[in-house]
């Protein structure tokens, strides 16, 4: 199985640049997983294709403004850091640009002093870790100082840092958004609450593998980068009891999907727990709970389009593709949503 086979032609004005205003006002594709056949409707529809007994799948992390932009302390050079991972004792695995200028012992002021870091290794393909010093509350000085890291193919600054999290967000960590679940309002998550559907909140905090293409030829040499997870008692609960009653478990995005079949036993079925998680599902692999699954348009040869295409088969997925291209639907982070059932 090739990376190439997992490309699709998509026009670069399709790529979506700004949130909608109403965020259930996006485009849905509806793909039947098994025909291919394909359906268009507008996002805040997708009620209609939830039943009684079924249970949704959330993903409640949260997207911290983790992009810094900084000066080395010695020459006044700008150096980005994305912070990536949390350790201990104020130590992040973060992401820096130029790598070449931050060597070691290198020191980093952001906002003029009131967040210092200092480079103390370099470890998987480049990465820094960065020990930060300052007074007071770290998350406060992140909220003043920091951007929202958003993908590098959205070129536009986001007015409304808000806007790049779901409405449903609690627990930051994450270095990105977990995208399909941008589109649900207060309202309309109401709404399917009101029709007898449950919902079920996961936590994992969505790391570097967002950021990382696919570079080897062979899909199953590439090596996906682990993401850490939360499943509570309650979550595990409305799952397995889900899924004992015949109701479909459908996922919100690919990170609730990997969350859930990361954590399930072979037969199926889910504990409280935690961990880290390096999961790649791709054809051929068999979904131990997912049902269904609300997602967005990923990347061309992105692990993404692979997920998806493991549910639906790569030439329905693909073809659905080409139709949404040709229907100019908006595409990646802020573009519209699809349905496969």
């Amino acid at each position: 199985m090739k990376t190439s086979d997992f490309y699709y032609d998509l026009p670069e004005e399709l790529i979506a640049q700004d949130p909608l205003e109403d965020r259930s006002s996006s485009r849905l594709l509806v793909l039947d997983k098994k025909a291919g056949k394909t359906e268009h409707h507008i996002f805040r529809e997708i009620v209609d294709y939830l039943n009684p007994g079924d249970c949704l799948v959330i993903n409640d992390t949260k997207v911290i403004p983790a992009r810094l932009i900084g000066a080395k302390e010695e020459t006044g050079a700008k150096i980005e850091v994305l912070l990536l991972k949390r350790g201990a004792d104020d130590v992040w695995e973060t992401l820096v640009k130029p790598g070449r200028k931050a060597k070691p012992g290198t020191r980093i002021s952001f906002g003029d002093g009131l967040l210092v870091g200092e480079v103390v290794d370099v470890v998987e393909e480049g990465n820094r870790l960065i020990h930060f010093e300052y007074e007071g509350i770290f998350e406060e000085i992140l909220d003043r100082l920091g951007q929202m890291p958003l993908p590098p193919y959205i070129t536009h600054q986001l007015k409304d840092k808000d806007r790049y999290n779901t409405v449903y967000a609690e627990h930051s960590g994450s270095a990105a958004a977990p995208t399909a679940g941008l589109h649900f309002t207060p309202e309309l998550l109401k709404e399917i609450g009101q029709k007898g559907i449950d919902i079920a909140r996961v936590t994992l905090h969505v790391g570097l593998g967002t950021f990382r293409p696919v570079k080897v030829d062979d899909v199953k040499n590439h090596h996906m980068h682990s993401e850490f997870y939360m499943i509570s008692e309650e979550a595990a609960r409305k799952i397995n009891l889900t899924k004992e009653n015949g109701g479909r478990v459908i996922c919100v995005g690919t990170t609730s999907c990997r969350t859930i079949e990361s954590a399930a036993d072979e037969n199926g079925r889910l504990k409280a727990c935690s961990g880290w998680t390096d999961i790649f599902i791709y054809p051929g692999y068999q979904f131990k709970i997912l049902d269904a699954l609300i997602t967005n348009f990923h990347l061309p040869e992105s692990t993404l389009v692979m997920l998806v295409s493991a549910l639906a088969g790569r030439e329905h997925v693909l073809a659905a593709y080409e139709e949404a291209v040709r229907e100019k639907y908006r595409f990646f982070s802020f573009g519209d949503a699809m349905l496969i059932v």
